[in-house]
């Protein structure tokens, strides 16, 4: 997909909005206004309904009820909701331990901290094998009656890995464990109409499956309400758990978004975006660089993620140089502005030097042939000129 002059092969970060969602969301910005929490007036019970819709929609997807649905700002605040909120209210029970695995995303990470800073619980990280998947025997050997909560992402952010949440769940739900799972990357990766049945409490996020920004969603299963504390008090919207006005065009944008994804189409475009990706791949090992492929082969992977280490380069150097043509990211994560290595490539072994030289390109729906031919030409240009430049 070209946006302007730039091909666009970063939507593992953001994915672009779709247009039936914008188009089915235009309404709600114009005449179709109303507080879906006024229930007094006409307008607001039809906005009351266009969101319960949206929850629906949502809870389809994942194979949830629509009371099991609760919209958030994003995954960030969903994952926080998930850990902190479970945390908090069973702060000094007899199960005092927390299991992550050693690749989640830094808001599942940062929370887990927190809990263990301010709340006195034991966060342990869950190795995972050069491929990024969990280590179930790690994992059979760390559980026990004191876990409270494992949280385990069903597709990695960086590296793509798919992890087998059904043969998870069967563990953890065997010593009482909650297993919450942050599935923000699974809607375009794999069919998801089960995970509800074989997870606890899950994250999504509005703008990984090209739904829009700035709205996410959180699936509880029912038994397990009860046992979470809020993060936001105010006027009890959302039965308590989120308190604060629905954004009403970003829940429908949701909404619809998540319809596109369990129409019959969606198999078909995931096979696409394997496809191209496999060809991207192919290209650029056998292209006369060193390059090659972190993370896992074939199925067990995002079907549209390809994390690249080109040996002996910096990643930084190589995308600074394609800009504005091309648009990637590293796997190096900044936070405040502050590169370091990737925590994610650490802990599948990578050293610091691969770790700097790995970039991920994410392909999308709009990805064409012609799209990827172009990023090769582009890519083997730069590391060409890259490496005259060392060698002067």
């Amino acid at each position: 997909m070209k946006t302007g002059k730039t091909i666009y092969l970063d939507h593992q970060a953001t994915t672009p909005l779709d247009r039936q969602v914008l188009a089915e969301m235009a309404p709600y910005h114009g005449g179709s206004f109303g507080n879906p929490h006024s229930s007094d007036h006409s307008l607001g019970w039809e906005s009351a309904r266009d969101t319960e819709k949206a929850a629906a929609q949502v809870a389809r997807l994942i194979g949830a009820d629509p009371d099991e649905i609760i919209f958030t700002s994003g995954a960030t605040e969903t994952n926080n909701m998930a850990l902190l909120g479970l945390g908090r209210k069973a702060a000094g029970g007899r199960r005092h331990r927390i299991l992550v695995s050693a690749i989640e995303h830094k808001s599942v990470l940062a929370p887990a901290r927190v809990l263990e800073k301010q709340y006195a619980f034991t966060v342990e990280q869950i190795p995972v094998d050069r491929q990024g998947c969990v280590e179930l025997s790690a994992l059979n050997d760390m559980l026990d009656e004191d876990v409270l909560a494992v949280s385990i992402m069903a597709v990695n952010n960086e590296i793509g890995t798919i992890q087998n949440i059904a043969k998870i769940s069967d563990r953890i739900r065997c010593h009482g464990a909650v297993f919450h799972c942050d599935a923000a990357q699974a809607p375009i990766a794999i069919p998801i109409a089960s995970l509800a049945t074989h997870t606890d409490i899950l994250s999504l996020s509005g703008h990984k499956m090209y739904g829009p920004m700035g709205i996410g969603a959180i699936f509880i299963a029912r038994l397990l309400q009860d046992r979470i504390e809020p993060l936001i008090y105010g006027g009890g919207q959302q039965s308590g758990f989120r308190s604060g006005t629905l954004p009403v065009p970003l829940c429908v944008g949701m909404g619809v978004a998540a319809e596109l994804l369990t129409g019959e189409g969606a198999g078909e475009k995931r096979r696409e975006l394997r496809r191209r990706r496999d060809h991207f791949v192919r290209r650029l090992r056998g292209s006369g660089w060193q390059v090659s492929l972190v993370g896992p082969e074939g199925g067990a992977r995002h079907p549209a993620n390809a994390s690249l280490c080109f040996h002996g380069f910096s990643a930084h150097e190589i995308l600074g140089a394609l800009q504005p043509r091309l648009a990637a990211s590293t796997g190096s994560a900044c936070t405040s502005g502050i590169p370091e290595p990737s925590h994610v490539l650490r802990a599948i072994g990578l050293n610091g030097e691969d770790s700097e030289a790995t970039i991920r390109f994410s392909l999308g729906f709009g990805t064409t042939d012609e799209d990827i031919e172009q990023s090769v030409i582009l890519i083997e240009e730069v590391l060409e000129k890259l490496s005259k430049s060392k060698s002067v």
